[in-house]
């Protein structure tokens, strides 16, 4: 399975019919105290980019819901240090990708770039945001499906493989903390496109 079919799987008609509970931004706070616990009880350390997910509109309107994005992220450039960028994958889905040293940067960008699609009416657009975190030459990622409202774990191993074991320890360490999705089925992987890239490139 590639990125697309994770993708597909992921943020289709199946994750949107079955969905158990409403998205909302405010969940990606959670991810400020979970950090530390990935540190300092798995050894994880954040990395210093994260991204947001979401599907175009070939409209006049998104484009302006981007821009309100992106303007935004200016504005507070200067006292956060968070670089931002728009890049699309191969598949023709599209992320915002911001990097910094601090975590606590990336997460409150990704919440204000979440909440602006949201109150510009583009919330069905949001499809997952997504943490890295790296141990030891291994990366480690928390998803955040907005289809579904909830976090799963992705650790991938080799090129199409992923470390079942890892998943679930930090399922375990890291469940109540987080609202994590409790159906595996819909643990899909976001594989990229080449080794050692993100999957947004």
């Amino acid at each position: 399975m590639g990125i697309l079919d994770g993708i597909r799987e992921l943020f289709g008609f199946r994750a949107e019919s079955d969905s158990l509970r409403r998205a909302d931004p405010e969940d990606l706070f959670g991810m400020s105290t979970a950090y530390m616990t990935m540190a300092a009880d798995l050894d994880y350390e954040p990395d210093e980019e994260a991204a947001l997910c979401f599907a175009q509109v070939d409209s006049t309107d998104f484009a302006d819901a981007l821009r309100d994005v992106e303007d935004i992220m200016a504005a507070t450039r200067e006292e956060t240090d968070t670089e931002t960028r728009v890049v699309e994958d191969d598949h023709g889905y599209h992320w915002v990708v911001f990097a910094d040293e601090d975590f606590e940067d990336l997460v409150n960008g990704l919440y204000f770039a979440a909440d602006t699609f949201i109150e510009r009416g583009y919330g069905n657009r949001l499809l997952a945001a997504v943490f890295t975190f790296q141990r030891d030459g291994t990366r480690a990622y928390w998803i955040y499906s907005f289809r579904r409202g909830g976090y799963y774990p992705f650790v991938p191993s080799g090129s199409h493989e992923r470390d079942s074991q890892t998943e679930f320890k930090l399922q375990s360490m890291l469940d109540g903390e987080l609202d994590v999705e409790d159906d595996e089925a819909y643990w899909y992987p976001l594989w990229p496109e080449s080794p050692g890239a993100h999957p947004w490139g």
